[in-house]
Protein backbone atom coordinates (compact mmCIF):
# COMPACT_ATOMS: atom_id res chain seq x y z
CA UNK A 1 0.00 0.00 0.00
CA UNK A 2 1.53 3.27 -0.87
CA UNK A 3 0.92 6.62 1.58
CA UNK A 4 2.60 8.91 -0.98
CA UNK A 5 -1.10 10.40 -0.77
CA UNK A 6 -0.17 11.28 2.67
CA UNK A 7 2.61 13.48 1.93
CA UNK A 8 2.71 17.35 2.95
CA UNK A 9 3.69 19.87 0.98
CA UNK A 10 7.97 19.58 0.97
CA UNK A 11 10.87 20.92 -0.88
CA UNK A 12 14.65 20.59 -1.18
CA UNK A 13 17.51 22.53 -2.32
CA UNK A 14 20.09 21.34 -5.18
CA UNK A 15 23.01 22.62 -6.20
CA UNK A 16 23.98 22.79 -9.76
CA UNK A 17 26.42 24.58 -12.07
CA UNK A 18 23.95 27.11 -12.65
CA UNK A 19 23.11 27.83 -9.43
CA UNK A 20 21.11 26.18 -6.68
CA UNK A 21 17.18 25.11 -7.32
CA UNK A 22 14.56 24.48 -5.35
CA UNK A 23 12.15 21.58 -6.16
CA UNK A 24 8.64 21.27 -4.50
CA UNK A 25 6.19 18.13 -4.06
CA UNK A 26 2.54 18.06 -3.12
CA UNK A 27 1.80 14.55 -2.32
CA UNK A 28 3.14 12.29 -5.32
CA UNK A 29 3.79 14.75 -7.75
CA UNK A 30 6.58 17.53 -8.47
CA UNK A 31 4.49 20.75 -8.25
CA UNK A 32 7.95 23.24 -8.49
CA UNK A 33 11.28 23.65 -10.17
CA UNK A 34 12.65 27.47 -9.06
CA UNK A 35 16.26 28.89 -9.41
CA UNK A 36 16.95 30.07 -5.77
CA UNK A 37 15.80 34.12 -5.71
CA UNK A 38 14.41 33.98 -9.24
CA UNK A 39 11.45 36.37 -10.27
CA UNK A 40 8.18 34.66 -8.72
CA UNK A 41 10.06 32.38 -6.44
CA UNK A 42 7.77 31.36 -3.95
CA UNK A 43 7.78 32.35 0.02
CA UNK A 44 8.99 29.87 2.62
CA UNK A 45 5.34 29.14 3.42
CA UNK A 46 4.36 28.27 -0.36
CA UNK A 47 7.53 26.00 -0.41
CA UNK A 48 6.60 23.88 2.50
CA UNK A 49 8.94 21.95 5.20
CA UNK A 50 11.83 20.30 4.52
CA UNK A 51 12.01 17.23 2.52
CA UNK A 52 13.37 14.13 4.43
CA UNK A 53 16.30 12.74 2.68
CA UNK A 54 15.83 10.14 -0.36
CA UNK A 55 12.19 11.78 -1.23
CA UNK A 56 10.38 9.37 -3.35
CA UNK A 57 9.19 12.23 -5.56
CA UNK A 58 12.60 14.93 -4.82
CA UNK A 59 14.91 12.86 -4.97
CA UNK A 60 14.27 11.73 -8.78
CA UNK A 61 13.83 14.75 -9.93
CA UNK A 62 17.11 16.24 -8.51
CA UNK A 63 18.80 13.46 -9.76
CA UNK A 64 16.96 13.89 -13.47
CA UNK A 65 18.00 17.88 -13.35
CA UNK A 66 21.44 17.45 -12.55
CA UNK A 67 21.86 14.80 -15.66
CA UNK A 68 20.09 17.02 -18.08
CA UNK A 69 22.05 19.92 -16.55
CA UNK A 70 25.85 18.00 -16.93
CA UNK A 71 24.56 16.60 -20.48
CA UNK A 72 23.74 13.26 -19.43
CA UNK A 73 19.93 13.45 -19.97
CA UNK A 74 18.12 14.76 -22.58
CA UNK A 75 14.76 14.68 -21.35
CA UNK A 76 12.82 14.30 -18.05
CA UNK A 77 10.88 11.07 -17.30
CA UNK A 78 9.03 12.55 -14.19
CA UNK A 79 5.49 13.18 -12.95
CA UNK A 80 4.79 16.78 -12.43
CA UNK A 81 2.03 19.12 -12.05
CA UNK A 82 1.14 22.38 -13.42
CA UNK A 83 -0.80 25.10 -10.84
CA UNK A 84 -2.18 28.12 -12.50
CA UNK A 85 -5.23 29.54 -14.26
CA UNK A 86 -6.65 28.84 -16.88
CA UNK A 87 -4.58 30.89 -19.27
CA UNK A 88 -1.21 30.30 -17.93
CA UNK A 89 -1.88 26.37 -17.72
CA UNK A 90 -2.45 26.51 -21.74
CA UNK A 91 0.59 28.64 -22.24
CA UNK A 92 3.02 26.05 -20.27
CA UNK A 93 1.16 23.23 -21.98
CA UNK A 94 2.06 24.28 -25.08
CA UNK A 95 5.58 24.74 -23.95
CA UNK A 96 5.70 21.10 -23.28
CA UNK A 97 4.85 20.54 -27.54
CA UNK A 98 8.40 22.56 -28.04
CA UNK A 99 11.32 20.23 -29.26
CA UNK A 100 14.10 20.34 -27.71
CA UNK A 101 16.94 22.57 -29.99
CA UNK A 102 13.95 24.29 -31.09
CA UNK A 103 12.48 27.82 -30.25
CA UNK A 104 9.44 30.04 -30.63
CA UNK A 105 8.52 33.64 -30.14
CA UNK A 106 5.83 34.93 -28.07
CA UNK A 107 3.92 36.22 -30.54
CA UNK A 108 4.17 32.62 -32.19
CA UNK A 109 2.88 30.92 -28.99
CA UNK A 110 0.18 33.48 -28.66
CA UNK A 111 -0.51 32.50 -32.14
CA UNK A 112 -0.62 28.50 -31.56
CA UNK A 113 -3.12 29.95 -28.85
CA UNK A 114 -5.64 31.52 -30.66
CA UNK A 115 -4.78 34.89 -30.51
CA UNK A 116 -1.97 36.66 -31.71
CA UNK A 117 -2.65 39.62 -29.98
CA UNK A 118 -1.28 37.81 -26.52
CA UNK A 119 2.22 38.03 -27.13
CA UNK A 120 2.56 40.00 -23.87
CA UNK A 121 0.21 37.83 -21.91
CA UNK A 122 1.95 34.89 -22.99
CA UNK A 123 5.04 36.47 -21.68
CA UNK A 124 4.08 37.30 -18.66
CA UNK A 125 2.47 33.73 -18.25
CA UNK A 126 6.07 31.92 -19.38
CA UNK A 127 7.75 34.07 -16.85
CA UNK A 128 5.26 32.50 -14.21
CA UNK A 129 6.49 28.91 -15.18
CA UNK A 130 6.43 27.15 -11.92
CA UNK A 131 8.17 24.11 -13.37
CA UNK A 132 10.98 25.83 -15.01
CA UNK A 133 13.65 23.32 -17.02
CA UNK A 134 11.23 20.60 -17.43
CA UNK A 135 8.44 22.91 -18.67
CA UNK A 136 11.51 24.12 -20.97
CA UNK A 137 10.05 28.18 -21.30
CA UNK A 138 13.28 28.82 -22.07
CA UNK A 139 12.26 28.15 -25.56
CA UNK A 140 10.38 31.07 -26.21
CA UNK A 141 12.74 34.49 -27.67
CA UNK A 142 11.83 37.69 -28.60
CA UNK A 143 10.59 38.44 -32.18
CA UNK A 144 13.69 40.01 -33.04
CA UNK A 145 15.33 37.20 -32.09
CA UNK A 146 16.36 38.36 -29.09
CA UNK A 147 16.69 36.05 -25.72
CA UNK A 148 13.81 38.40 -24.30
CA UNK A 149 13.48 37.89 -20.24
CA UNK A 150 13.83 35.15 -18.00
CA UNK A 151 12.52 34.11 -14.59
CA UNK A 152 16.00 32.69 -13.89
CA UNK A 153 18.13 35.37 -15.69
CA UNK A 154 19.55 35.81 -19.23
CA UNK A 155 22.50 34.05 -18.73
CA UNK A 156 21.18 30.74 -17.69
CA UNK A 157 18.79 30.95 -20.29
CA UNK A 158 21.46 31.07 -22.72
CA UNK A 159 23.11 28.39 -21.32
CA UNK A 160 19.63 26.52 -21.36
CA UNK A 161 19.18 26.71 -25.17
CA UNK A 162 23.10 25.92 -25.98
CA UNK A 163 23.07 23.10 -24.04
CA UNK A 164 20.31 22.16 -26.50
CA UNK A 165 22.08 23.05 -29.11
CA UNK A 166 19.18 24.72 -30.17
CA UNK A 167 18.48 26.62 -33.67
CA UNK A 168 18.36 30.17 -32.83
CA UNK A 169 17.81 33.08 -35.32
CA UNK A 170 20.70 34.78 -36.71
CA UNK A 171 22.75 34.83 -33.31
CA UNK A 172 20.24 35.56 -30.46
CA UNK A 173 21.17 38.17 -28.80
CA UNK A 174 21.35 38.16 -25.13
CA UNK A 175 18.76 42.06 -24.98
Amino acid sequence: MSYSHLLPRRYTVIQTGLGDIALRADAAVLTGVWFVGQRHYPDAQMLGIVARPLDPILTPASDQIKDYLSGKQEKFDLDYQLLGDAFSLRVWHYLETIPRGQVRTYGQVAAALGNRFLARAVGAAVGKNPISIIVPCHRVIGANGSLGGYAGGLERKRYLLDLEDSQLPGTARLF
